[in-house]
């Protein structure tokens, strides 16, 4: 199940931020054989990009549909846009939020982080790419 390889990732062993979480699940659990330069894109996306803007596992689950869902570029895969909305607005419905400072001034717990945004925003990517097979 996709939430569990994320709660794998969003350790503190592993030391990543929430961006980089998603990402780093969705390639051991779809299968996407991302290089390391490509995982490191999600570096500067932790912590709303370090302002408190966009929550990174928003970001994160963005890159992943963009990676699986996009043909060439984005203006030619119209399945990218669609399902970047389905997400964002799930998510932002059933957290209320999709920015970094409320979300964790809401839900962030010191001995779980934001643990259980990880898990919802896994939960609503997963369910998009069952739905939705390349």
């Amino acid at each position: 199940m996709f939430r569990d390889t994320v709660l794998k990732y969003y350790s503190k062993e592993k030391d990543l931020n929430c961006a980089e979480t998603i990402l780093y699940a969705a390639n051991e659990n779809y299968n996407l054989n991302l290089d390391k330069n490509t995982l490191k894109t999600m570096a500067g996306f932790g912590g709303g990009m370090a302002v408190g803007s966009t929550c990174g596992a928003v970001v994160g689950a963005v890159a992943v549909i963009s990676i699986m869902y996009t043909d060439l570029r984005g203006h030619q895969s119209p399945k990218v846009r669609q399902l970047t909305e389905k997400f964002y607005k799930t998510f932002s419905n059933k957290l209320n939020y999709s920015d970094c400072k409320r979300l964790k001034d809401v839900y962030f717990e010191p001995s779980k982080r934001c643990e259980d945004i990880m898990v919802m925003a896994a939960d609503v990517l997963d369910e998009l790419v069952i739905m939705n097979p390349k």
